[in-house]
């Protein structure tokens, strides 16, 4: 099926492509259906793409490139929600803000997206651990890298 993009425009994309949240993301409860789509070719950026409204997209990484830190438990009812049953099985990442200049981007470490790859369930947690805001500097030194 074609659909329209906020960022890369009309693409063909499979329902084997689609990540499934069944109660929406928060703030967008009728957002349900999405595709991860790469930034460039290096894998640490991405767009989750809503399927249904093209202008309802979020720029992602995952939080363990940036964050060395970043350690937190999946509760019981999302493992059975999203029917995960080995770590293996789980991708983790959070959305940033993206900000001109780009160094002072921010990632929501405070509500990671949890996607399991064996069956493209998913949702966005929100975790109860004060550490954790919604704002972190993504670049600790500025430079616009990524840690390494």
């Amino acid at each position: 099926m074609k659909r329209n993009t906020k960022y890369h425009g009309e693409i063909e994309i499979s329902e084997s492509d689609i990540w499934h949240f069944e109660n929406g993301i928060p703030g967008f409860p009728d957002e349900k259906a999405f595709v991860l789509l790469p930034i460039l070719d290096n894998g640490v950026y991405m767009v989750l793409q809503s399927v249904m409204t093209p202008y309802v997209a979020f720029v992602i990484t995952s939080p363990f490139l940036f964050f060395s830190d970043y350690e937190f438990n999946i509760d019981d009812a999302t493992l059975e929600q999203l029917s995960i049953e080995k770590e293996e099985d789980v991708l983790v990442y959070a959305i940033l803000t993206v900000r001109n200049p780009f160094a002072n981007t921010t990632a929501n470490l405070q509500a990671p997206l949890i996607l399991n790859q064996k069956n493209h369930q998913a949702k966005q947690l929100i975790l109860n651990d004060p550490k954790y805001k919604t704002r972190h500097p993504l670049f600790a030194n500025k430079s616009g890298k990524v840690k390494g």
